[in-house]
């Protein structure tokens, strides 16, 4: 397949030189060059001492039968062939977790009824078999048991969003990490868009100036009745104190927004002032949340998410004003970027293209107008997870800015977390600025 501007090369063909890959061996990044000769994505990745000739391999916790997000991060594993799934425990009952792991074709010993039955088993594997990162795509409250117990025992972890039920967890696991020196991921998917990546190189770059202001909205409209009375699964957890949280719709979504924000400005939530609101009528947790944001540096911003906006779907948007110019992105049309500037007229940024930048273009897999989206971007962040997992393994040390760094880590959870009680804690004294306990 050819396109104007690109070549895609056969992997036996690829120049470890020009940022490929040597014959017979897994890719570490997109394998697209432009049509005079030189690297697309302009890395230069060292020959690995001790290179691998094996996919790494993953436990599930969480995901089985009647789950949403579980069979969204699966995809997203397998979708650049480096990942396997080798065992799971996905269910919190035995039985379902089983037969979830049958519905998988994994073989009945690799289908664990517990997570605890699965960390204790693979450690207790010869290294050549057992899984090198369990993820984690259960309701928040069991985000951090397993998390916990994997590090304990040796494995990487890969979680769902948000890390934990508490900060106080969070904090926890943020100790363990830096103890075991093990790796820690948090599926904050968004990140993943190549679009993403440019507004913040851009930013970095100093192009727009300094930043002034940033407004970012995730307004959804599913949960306008009470949807969880009618024991919709996903509504039911996502709205139980028990399971959720202190937090619903801040944790749920708002938690994308502020990590969206804060991953492309570059910048960090000092303070905020929060009214967030239970609208539906025997709902126990926030259904619609509005934020001021106070960043360190003197930026100001507006964040506004919301599950109870009649027909949106999954509106994530995010705008950024500085002294020279502005970017505006949707998540429902991700392959777009608005660039408006202060004496030219505005731009349309395309994914793809030859004019963007190195991150952006190590993020994107099809030629231009070939829409890549949320599965894509999801898969992002398995692919540059396990890059960094299969460096670790090869004994390589990667460049500060190597794409296999590119993942939200385990600072990110607990700023996350420290947003979550931060909003909470400023509602109940109507909207008072509240600083992050960091």
């Amino acid at each position: 397949m050819s396109h104007p501007g690109f070549a895609f090369a056969p992997k036996s063909h690829v120049d470890l030189k020009n940022g490929g890959h040597y014959k017979g061996r897994v890719t570490y990044f997109n394998t697209y060059f432009s049509t005079d000769g030189k690297d697309a994505t302009n890395r230069h990745p060292t020959f690995p001492a001790n290179p691998m000739s094996r996919k790494i391999r993953y436990g599930m916790v969480g995901g089985g039968r009647g789950a949403f997000i579980g069979a969204v991060h699966r995809i997203a594993a397998a979708m650049d062939q480096q990942i396997e799934l080798v065992c799971g425990a996905f269910s919190s009952d035995p039985e379902r977790s089983k037969a979830s792991g049958a519905d998988l074709f994994l073989p009945p010993e690799r289908c664990y009824g517990t997570f605890e039955e699965m960390i204790k088993t693979e450690a207790r594997l010869p290294e050549g078999q057992r899984m090198d990162f369990i993820a984690i795509v259960t309701p928040n409250h069991m985000h951090f048991p397993p998390a916990e117990l994997a590090l304990e025992r040796g494995f990487h972890v890969l979680s769902d969003k948000p890390a934990t039920f508490n900060l106080a967890q969070a904090k926890k696991l943020q100790a363990l990490v830096k103890k075991t020196g093990l790796l820690y991921g948090l599926t904050h998917n968004y990140t993943g868009y190549p679009l993403v990546k440019e507004a913040r190189d851009m930013i970095r770059a100093g192009k727009l100036g300094q930043v002034r202001k940033v407004v970012v909205e995730y307004p959804q409209g599913w949960l306008a009745t009470r949807l969880e009375a009618t024991g919709q699964k996903q509504a039911g957890w996502r709205t139980d104190p028990k399971r959720s949280g202190a937090a619903g719709s801040i944790g749920d979504i708002g938690t994308h927004a502020e990590n969206l924000a804060e991953y492309v400005t570059g910048l960090q939530i000092a303070e905020l002032a929060a009214d967030i609101t239970t609208f539906v009528k025997g709902r126990r947790l926030d259904d619609d949340g509005n934020v001021l944001l106070r960043f360190k540096g003197g930026a100001k911003g507006v964040l506004h998410c919301s599950q109870i906006s009649v027909g949106e779907e999954n509106n994530l948007n995010l705008r950024v004003y500085g002294e020279k110019g502005g970017i505006e992105w949707h998540q429902k049309e991700p392959n777009s970027m608005l660039v408006k500037w202060l004496d030219q007229p505005m731009q349309v940024y395309r994914t793809a293209n030859g004019y963007l930048g190195a991150n952006a273009k190590a993020a994107t897999r099809t030629p231009p107008a070939h829409p890549e989206g949320y599965l894509e971007a999801f898969a992002n962040i398995y692919k540059n997870f396990a890059s960094h997992i299969r460096a670790r393994l090869e004994g390589r040390r990667l460049a500060k800015d190597d794409p296999a760094l590119d993942y939200p880590k385990i600072e990110d959870a607990v700023r996350g977390m420290a947003f979550i009680e931060a909003v909470v804690k400023s509602s109940k004294k109507n909207a008072a600025w509240t600083r992050l306990d960091l």
